[in-house]
């Protein structure tokens, strides 16, 4: 029995091929372009540019790895359907400098894998030094401003001090003073002695609750950028091994395959 071919069958193989290596190709060199382009100004020597460089190549490499993929697809499709002609001269070869970038880009994702994560070590360090030294600088503005609190109040108690109890009762009346606080600057006048003692504990209270809440933001901040730096560390680190392992299979398949 002679077989039946579907009507435009020979017309139809060609076009998919042609189509998955044409999007293959614009897929593969809209990302690279983009890779170029994003990363304008080049400064390779720049931690913070690396850690840039490295999570843009890794969030998109994926892009460029299908391209290379429908490239290749089409490709195949020649063979099976037998459209396969003869192989051009290799700087016409768009397969071979498919697999040769391939092989770049996976070994450059190999690069990436060991360069990110000692990046983002020193990153994590970086930041760990300047939460301390925030945390220093909030210190010394926490005595500078209790230092000069307690110069007012100091003046005020004097102040108060040598006011008379009616006008004491007055302040309290006018709501200028509590009664709490009338109480205790009639015991400063009967003891003014006292006065020394409350204000340095009142400093030390102060002062021992504003470092407790320095040294609570300070653990926040620490904390927060160990947990950024891990997930960092984790996604771009182990995204760029896996997309090595992809791009350096894909190309060395497409090598292999052409011998």
């Amino acid at each position: 029995m002679t077989s039946i071919k579907a009507p435009g069958s020979r017309q139809i193989t060609p076009f998919i091929s042609r189509a998955l290596k044409t999007v293959g190709i614009i897929i593969t060199l809209s990302v690279l372009l983009d890779f170029i382009v994003l990363s304008i100004p080049y400064q390779l020597l720049e931690r913070q540019w690396q850690l840039g460089f490295a999570t843009q190549v890794v969030d998109r490499g994926i892009v460029p790895l299908v391209g290379l993929a429908l490239l290749f697809t089409g490709y195949w499709v020649d063979s099976i359907s037998g459209q396969t002609r003869d192989r051009p001269a290799w700087w016409k070869n768009f397969q071979l400098w498919a697999a040769i970038l391939a092989s770049v880009m996976g070994l450059m994702y190999i690069l990436i894998f060991p360069l990110h994560l000692n990046n983002v070590r020193l990153n994590d360090v970086t930041l760990q030094e300047r939460v301390d030294q925030e945390a220093k600088q909030a210190e010394e503005t926490l005595n500078q401003r209790l230092s000069g609190a307690l110069q007012q109040q100091r003046a005020q108690i004097a102040q108060l001090i040598n006011a008379s109890d009616a006008q004491l009762d007055q302040a309290v009346q006018a709501n200028q003073l509590s009664q709490p606080e009338a109480a205790q600057i009639k015991a400063f006048k009967e003891n003014p002695e006292s006065v020394a003692p409350f204000l340095e504990k009142r400093a030390q209270d102060l002062q021992a609750q504003g470092q407790t809440d320095i040294r609570s933001r300070k653990e926040d901040a620490q904390k927060a950028a160990k947990t950024e730096s891990l997930k960092s560390g984790l996604r771009i680190g182990l995204g760029s091994l896996l997309l090595a392992i992809g791009y350096i299979l894909v190309g060395w398949t497409g090598l292999r395959v052409m011998d």
